[in-house]
C-alpha cells in the first residue's frame, strides 16, 4: 500500500471531485480507500490494470437496474468513470468513486439472528439471479482469491509450516479443500461477487430487531464460478463469529435455497467449501506476515477464523451436510435406509428379549410430572421414584423413557454452552431410554459389527458406550448406540468384531458406573459413522429439527410403532390461535415473538423446548421463581385447609404480625386482599372514609390498577390509548424526574415538592382541598424515578397540612428491592399514612395488603362489613410467611444491594462508552436506563431494538416511561452478580452493534 499523505490525497482528489468533502482512510488490502460524507474514492494500487477498475464499473452499472441495493458510480469532472492522478512517488494511480449505501457492516450486528441471516440468504439469490447475465473478460483473470485456483495458494503457502495452526490448516487443505477444488470445477459457472464476507454485506436495524438489508459493496474480487462458492463465502465469515454458526449456515441456505434451487452436488460440497475458503484465507494472511506486507485488514478475521477451524473443523460432515440438505431442501439418500429399517420392524430381535410396547413411559418433560424438582442440579432420585413408581412393584418391568422430549434434568456444565445457566443448552433427548435393573443383558436387534467401545465416565455421561454398526440389502450402513452400560461391557468389545441378531453383547450398568443415572439404557439410532463418544444425546432445541433426520426415532428397532415413546409437539401457532379466539386483542403478550414460558427458577424461566431466558425483568416472583420453600408452604397448607378470614387461625394473626413488624409505628392495621389493584382501590376507600373527601392527588404517568377507581388515579391509563380521560377529582401532581422533568438540580426535590404546595393551595382557595395523594413512592411506569432528596417530606407536609392522608404505593419497591431501604418511603424520610403492598409479598401467589394506623381503619369501620372471599385465605398467609422467612434467611435485601450496586457500575460503565445511555438510575435492584440523544430528546425506536435484542439473547427486560424510552431492570432478588455479568455482556454486544446514531 502507498505511504502518501492524506492530505495529499484530499488535495489530488479535489481536481477529480470538485465536491469531495473532507476525507477519512478506510481499511483495504491493496488499494487506498477513502470516504466523505457522501461517497468512497479509491485509489487503485500502482500495477492496477485497468481491466479490473472497467469491470467494477461495469458490475456496479449492470446491477443499477436490479433489485440488489448498489453505489452509483460518483462521475469525474470530465464525465468518466475513472481516470488517473500521479502520486508523490510520481506512479500513475487510477482513480474512482461511488457514492455511499445506507446502514452499517453487518460485522456490527451481533449476533445476527436466523431471521437476518435468511434475508442474506435471499439478497445473495437475487444478486446470482442479477449477475447471470454479466460478463467481462477480467472475471477470467487470474488471482490467489479466485475459487478455481484455491489449491494453487494450498501449494504457494509459504513457511506454514511456522503458523501456530500450521498442521492443522494443512490438513484441512489437503484432505478437504482441494478434493472439493477439483469438484467444483465441473459444475456450471457465472459472474460471482465472491468476497460476501461480513463488511462488504450491509444493513440498516430497525426498532423491532430486525434489519433491512440495504447493499452490496466491493465488487474488487468478482470472478466467473460456481455459484455454491460464493454461498460458502458468506457462510463461511458469518459461521466464524457466530455462537451457533451451523445454525447460521443453514439459515443462509434456507434463504438462498428459497428462491435459487441447489443441487444434491452443491449442498455436499458446501462445507468443504467453506473449510476451503477460511484455508485460503489463512495461508493469505499469513503469507503476507513472511513476505512483509503485514496488512491489517488482512488480519481483521484471522483470530476468529483460527478459532472456529481448532473448534469445528472435525466437525461430523454427516451432520453438516444433513442440516445444509433440510435448509436447502434436497434429498441427502437418507431416505432409503429409514425405510428399510421400517420393514424390519416385526423381524428385529427385542434388545431385552422382552416385547416393549406395553411398557409405561416416564414423563420427563419440562413440565412432566416425572422431572425433578431443580432444574439446575437435577436429583437423579427423583427419576429413580419415577420409575419405581411406575413398575408398580416389579422392578423387571421396564420403562421407556421418550424420543425427542425437551428434560431439565442434564445438568452437567458440558450440557451448556457457556457458564452461565441462561446460554444455550442442550435438553431435547434424542433416544429411547429403556429402565431395568443394574446387571440387565443387551441384545443386537439386527446382525451388526462393533463400530466402537469406550468409556465415558464423568458425571451425567454415558459409562460404558457402544456403537454397532448395521448394513442393508443395498449396502448402505447405519448405525446404534447403546448408553449407560457397564465398563466391563465396552472393555470386552473390539472394532469390528461381529454380532449376531439377538446375541448378548453388554449389560446395564449401575449408577456408580453409568454416569450416576438409575439403570438403563440410552438406545439411539444414528446415520453417522463417528464414534459413540462424539454422538450428541441431548441436542439443543433450536438444533432438534435436523438433529433428528441425523439421529432418528429408533421406535421401529425396538418394534414399537413410529412415534410410540415420542411426546406431541407443541405448536405455537395453535397457542396463538385458541388465545385469539378466546382471549380479548387487548390482553397483550411481550415482545415480537410472544415467548411460551413453561417453568421458573430463580432468576431463569424456561419454555417448552427447554430453553433458558435470564429474568431481569419480572419482580412478581420477589424471592425467585418457584422457590421450593414457598411451594412447600403452599402444599402444606392446601393439605391441611384452605380458608377466609372468617375463622380464627394461627397462620392469619401470624402473618398480620409479621407483616406489621416490618413498618414503622403507628402503621399496624392490615387489610388482606388478593392484589394490588383490589390494594390502591381499598386505600382510596380508606382515605375518603377517614377524611370525607373524594378530591385526590396523583402522580402523572402513575400506574395503580385495572379497577375503575384505580384506573381514575392512573395517568398512565386513563390519558393513553382508549382512555376515558381525567376526571374533575383528580388533580395530577409531576413526576419527580430530575433528568427531563420539569426541575432539575440539587434542589429539585423542594421545587417539585412547592408545585405540590402551590396546587394544594389553590385546592384549598377554592373549597375543594384534597383527601388524599396516593404516589408510587419511586415511580415505576413513569420511568423507574428515584425522587430528588427533600420530594416527599415537602409533598406530605403539604398534603397533610390540608388535612389530607399520604398513600405510599409500594407495590414496586418494597420487600427489600431496594437493597438498604426496605421500603422506599424511608429513602424519602417520610411515614405513609397508608402503605399499599402488591404481588412481590406472595412471590406470584395472590396476595396483597393494606397497612395503615388503628385511626384511619377505626374510621373505616362505618358498620359495613369488609370482607373478601380469599383476602388473606390461609393458603395466601402461609405464601407470604414464606417469603417474609426467605427474605430474612437468604439476606436479600442486602443481595439486592450489592448486586444492584455491582449492576449500578457496570451499566454507568457502559454509559461512558455508549451516551445514548443517557442516564442510569436506581436503588438495589429497582434501575432504570434513560435512551435519550445528546440533547435529551427520548429515544424510543432505540429502546426497543435494545430490549428485542436482548430477547434474542434470551435476557428479559422491560421498557417503561411517558415516552417508552427508558429501560426498566426489576429482577428477583435473588438475582446474582453472575446474572448482572451476563446482562451487561450483552447489553454491551447490543449496543456495540446498534451504532443507533446511524439508522434512527
Amino acid at each position: 500500500m502507498s505511504t502518501s499523505s492524506d492530505s495529499f490525497w484530499q488535495v489530488q482528489l479535489k481536481t477529480l471531485y470538485p465536491d469531495s468533502g473532507t476525507l477519512t482512510q478506510l481499511d483495504g488490502e491493496l488499494d487506498l480507500n477513502f470516504c466523505d460524507a457522501h461517497a468512497v474514492y479509491k485509489v487503485m494500487r500502482e500495477d492496477c490494470d485497468a481491466a479490473l477498475v472497467d469491470m467494477q464499473c461495469a458490475v456496479l452499472t449492470h446491477l443499477a437496474g436490479t433489485a440488489v441495493p448498489v453505489s452509483a458510480i460518483v462521475l469525474t469532472a470530465t464525465g468518466k468513470h475513472f481516470d488517473t492522478i500521479t502520486d508523490e512517488n510520481g506512479d500513475d494511480r487510477l482513480v474512482w468513486a461511488q457514492r455511499r449505501l445506507p446502514g452499517m457492516p453487518a460485522q456490527r450486528i451481533s449476533p445476527i439472528s436466523d431471521a437476518m441471516l435468511e434475508r442474506i440468504g435471499q439478497h445473495v439469490a437475487q444478486l446470482h439471479d442479477a449477475l447471470a447475465t454479466f460478463d467481462h473478460a477480467a472475471l477470467d483473470r487470474r488471482f490467489e482469491w479466485h475459487p478455481l485456483q484455491a489449491t494453487g495458494v494450498f501449494k504457494s503457502a509459504q513457511s506454514l509450516h511456522i503458523h501456530t495452526d500450521g498442521e492443522l490448516i494443512a490438513r484441512i487443505a489437503h484432505d478437504i479443500a482441494t478434493p472439493a477444488v477439483a469438484q467444483l470445477q465441473t459444475l456450471p459457472q457465472q459472474a460471482l461477487h465472491n468476497d460476501l464476507n461480513d463488511c462488504n454485506l450491509l444493513a440498516l436495524p430497525q426498532a423491532n430487531a430486525t434489519a433491512t438489508w440495504s447493499g452490496v459493496i466491493d465488487f474488487g474480487d468478482t470472478c466467473r464460478g460456481p455459484v455454491i462458492s460464493d454461498v460458502a463465502n458468506v457462510c463461511a465469515y458469518f459461521m466464524i463469529n457466530a455462537a451457533r454458526p451451523f445454525d447460521a449456515m443453514a439459515a443462509i441456505v434456507r434463504g438462498y435455497g428459497a428462491s435459487q434451487t441447489l443441487s444434491r452436488a452443491e449442498a455436499q460440497l458446501l462445507w468443504p467449501l467453506i473449510l476451503s475458503r477460511l484455508c485460503v484465507s489463512a495461508i493469505v494472511a499469513h503469507n503476507a506476515v513472511v513476505s512483509g506486507r503485514d496488512d491489517p485488514y488482512l488480519q481483521i478475521s484471522q483470530a476468529a477464523l483460527l478459532d472456529f477451524l481448532r473448534t469445528h473443523a472435525d466437525t461430523d460432515p454427516a451432520r453438516v451436510l444433513q442440516q445444509i440438505c433440510m435448509a436447502a431442501g434436497v434429498d441427502n439418500g437418507s431416505a432409503d435406509v429409514l425405510q428399510w429399517i421400517a420393514a424390519q420392524r416385526d423381524s428385529v430381535h427385542p434388545i431385552f428379549g422382552l416385547p416393549l410396547d406395553d411398557a409405561p413411559i416416564l414423563d420427563l418433560s419440562v413440565c412432566g410430572d416425572d422431572s425433578t424438582d431443580d432444574p439446575l442440579q437435577p436429583d437423579m432420585a427423583d427419576i429413580e421414584r419415577a420409575v419405581q413408581r411406575l413398575q408398580g412393584g416389579d422392578p423387571t418391568r421396564p420403562v421407556l423413557g421418550c424420543y425427542g422430549e425437551p428434560r431439565l434434568i442434564y445438568g452437567a456444565p458440558f450440557f451448556w454452552q457457556d457458564a452461565h445457566p441462561a446460554s444455550d443448552r442442550r435438553t431435547v433427548h434424542i433416544a429411547i431410554d429403556v429402565f431395568l435393573p443394574t446387571g440387565t443383558d443387551v441384545r443386537a436387534p439386527l446382525d451388526a459389527q462393533v463400530h466402537s467401545a469406550q468409556v465415558c465416565d464423568a458425571q451425567f455421561d454415558y459409562g460404558g458406550l457402544i456403537v454397532l454398526r448395521h448394513e442393508t440389502t443395498a449396502g448402505d450402513h447405519f448405525f446404534t448406540l447403546y448408553g449407560h452400560l457397564t465398563h466391563a461391557s465396552a472393555a470386552a468389545l473390539r472394532v469390528g468384531q461381529p454380532i449376531a441378531a439377538g446375541e448378548v453383547f453388554a449389560q446395564l450398568g449401575a449408577p456408580q458406573e453409568n454416569g450416576g443415572w438409575p439403570p438403563h439404557v440410552h438406545f439411539q439410532l444414528g446415520l453417522t459413522d463417528r464414534p459413540g463418544s462424539e454422538w450428541p444425546g441431548v441436542v439443543d432445541p433450536d438444533e432438534w429439527s435436523f438433529m433428528r433426520h441425523v439421529f432418528p426415532d429408533p421406535a421401529p428397532l425396538l418394534g414399537l410403532p413410529d412415534a410410540h415413546a415420542t411426546p406431541p409437539a407443541t405448536d405455537v401457532g395453535v397457542l396463538e390461535a385458541q388465545r385469539q379466539q378466546h382471549a380479548p386483542a387487548n390482553l397483550k403478550t411481550s415482545y415480537q415473538t410472544p415467548l411460551t414460558i413453561a417453568r421458573g427458577w430463580r432468576s431463569l424461566l424456561f419454555d417448552l423446548d427447554g430453553r433458558t431466558y435470564l429474568d431481569a425483568y419480572n419482580n412478581v416472583p420477589h424471592v425467585g421463581h418457584a422457590h421450593p420453600q414457598v411451594r412447600r408452604a403452599i402444599d402444606r397448607q392446601l393439605r391441611l385447609v384452605n380458608t377466609n378470614s372468617r375463622y380464627l387461625q394461627p397462620i392469619h394473626g401470624d402473618y398480620m404480625a409479621k407483616l406489621a413488624a416490618l413498618l414503622p409505628d403507628p402503621l399496624d392495621m392490615c387489610f388482606l386482599v388478593n392484589s394490588g389493584s383490589e390494594a390502591n382501590e381499598l386505600a382510596l376507600r380508606l382515605a375518603r372514609a377517614h377524611t370525607g373527601r373524594k378530591e385526590t392527588l396523583a402522580l402523572r404517568d402513575g400506574y395503580h390498577g385495572h379497577t375503575v377507581a384505580t384506573i381514575d388515579i392512573s395517568h398512565y391509563k386513563f390519558a393513553g390509548p382508549g382512555g376515558a380521560g381525567k376526571t374533575d377529582w383528580v388533580h395530577l401532581i409531576d413526576n419527580p424526574d430530575v433528568f427531563r422533568g420539569k426541575h432539575r438540580g440539587i434542589d429539585a426535590g423542594d421545587r417539585y415538592a412547592q408545585d405540590v404546595q402551590t396546587l394544594v393551595d389553590t385546592l384549598v382557595a377554592n373549597g375543594t382541598p384534597p383527601g388524599m395523594l396516593i404516589a408510587e413512592t419511586f415511580p415505576s411506569v413513569g420511568g423507574q424515578i428515584v425522587p430528588p432528596a427533600g420530594y416527599l417530606q415537602g409533598v406530605y407536609a403539604a398534603v397533610r397540612a390540608a388535612g389530607g392522608l399520604c398513600i405510599a404505593d409500594e407495590v414496586q419497591t418494597g420487600l427489600g428491592r431496594l437493597g438498604k431501604y426496605f421500603w422506599g418511603f424511608e429513602q424519602q424520610q417520610v411515614t405513609p399514612d397508608i402503605v399499599v403492598i402488591g404481588k412481590p409479598i406472595g412471590n406470584g401467589y395472590p396476595l396483597a395488603a393494606v397497612v395503615t394506623t388503628k385511626e384511619i381503619a377505626a374510621s373505616f369501620d362505618t358498620g359495613m362489613e369488609f370482607f373478601a372471599t380469599f383476602g388473606g385465605s390461609s393458603v395466601s398467609c402461609a405464601a407470604g410467611i414464606a417469603v417474609l422467612d426467605i427474605i430474612e434467611q437468604e439476606q436479600l435485601s442486602e443481595r439486592a444491594s450489592i448486586v444492584g450496586a455491582h449492576l449500578l457500575q457496570g451499566l454507568s460503565e457502559l454509559a461512558t462508552r455508549f451516551p445514548l445511555l443517557a442516564d442510569v438510575r436506581g436503588l438495589g435492584l429497582f434501575i432504570g436506563v434513560e435512551i435519550a440523544d445528546a440533547a435529551r430528546n427520548p429515544l424510543p425506536a432505540e429502546t426497543s431494538y435494545i430490549v428485542e435484542r436482548l430477547r434474542e439473547r434470551r435476557i428479559l427486560i422491560g421498557s417503561d416511561g411517558p415516552d417508552h424510552n427508558v429501560l426498566k431492570i426489576r429482577p428477583p432478588l435473588v438475582f446474582s452478580e453472575q446474572d448482572a455479568d451476563y446482562l451487561l455482556a450483552a447489553l454491551g454486544d447490543v449496543l456495540n452493534e446498534s451504532a443507533l446514531a446511524q439508522w434512527h
